[in-house]
């Protein structure tokens, strides 16, 4: 009788944290928003307050420009701080918050480049990755405690819940996202440059200058954070067609990003 209990409640949780991410895929998610919401509020707040900001006007203005063009096409207000930082990376937060290394913008040559990591990060949080990952893992084992281990950084319950938000390197946890969700982040992401008017076409260079660079020694935290796999620029070549559509469809409309580096 309890066993038959017992799956009847979990047969009824079960269906009611299906969901649908933005591609049409199936998803678990069980958290609620504004739950996570916090944990990536609460994630950055830590950050800003443990790494050195820059104070560079010129990196500040050309981020800040390029993710304004990308949130534009998603709504909200949204938080970008430039880390003082060499590693090639950026991300973003749930509750609306993106961080991008000075090092990712000495990289790139043009807006286009960084638009194609910003709106890749955005694709993540769009798609719900992290509460993705949080109620797979809470499910699972560890049961709401997820959800305040995140106020203590310090303790091992506290870095895996940073890493599932995507931000554990910063705390000496590695948590990669899945192929899945790195598919699906890279489509979005597609779509979400071109729809602000920026050049699908450049995800190609920016993806494969990261890998250039990763030969020649330099650190990628964002790759190792968002493994790069041998099919990530087949699928944007797959994509490119319907993003390069979106952009056309941006610039009758006016949409023309002019961030300069």
């Amino acid at each position: 009788m309890l066993k038959k209990i017992f799956l009847t409640v979990s047969a009824s949780l079960f269906l009611s944290a299906c969901a649908t991410s933005p591609t049409g895929r199936s998803q678990f998610i069980y958290m609620p928003d504004n739950q996570v919401n916090q944990m990536g509020l609460q994630a950055f707040d830590s950050m800003k307050s443990k790494n050195p900001i820059s104070t560079n006007a010129r990196y500040n203005q050309f981020a800040q420009c390029v993710a304004y063009g990308i949130t534009q096409e998603v709504g909200g207000q949204w938080e970008v701080v430039v880390f003082e930082d060499d590693t090639l990376n950026a991300f973003a937060l749930p509750g609306n918050k993106i961080g991008v290394h000075s090092g990712l913008i000495d990289l790139v040559d043009n807006q286009d480049q960084l638009a194609a990591v910003i709106g890749h990060e955005i694709g993540h949080v769009l798609s719900r990755h992290s509460n993705e990952r949080l109620s797979q893992e809470t499910a699972v084992s560890t049961g709401l405690s997820m959800v305040q281990a995140v106020t203590q950084p310090q303790t091992a319950m506290g870095q895996t819940a940073l890493g599932m938000l995507g931000v554990g390197a910063q705390y000496g946890v590695i948590l990669p996202y899945s192929r899945i969700h790195e598919t699906e982040a890279d489509t979005i992401g597609l779509d979400l440059m071109a729809k602000a008017g920026f050049d699908p076409r450049q995800s190609i260079n920016l993806w494969l200058k990261m890998d250039q660079a990763s030969k020649g020694g330099q650190p990628i935290e964002f790759m190792s954070t968002h493994p790069a796999h041998a099919s990530r620029i087949d699928n944007l070549n797959q994509h490119m067609n319907q993003a390069l559509q979106l952009q056309q469809q941006a610039l009758s409309a006016g949409k023309r990003p002019n961030c300069v580096k």
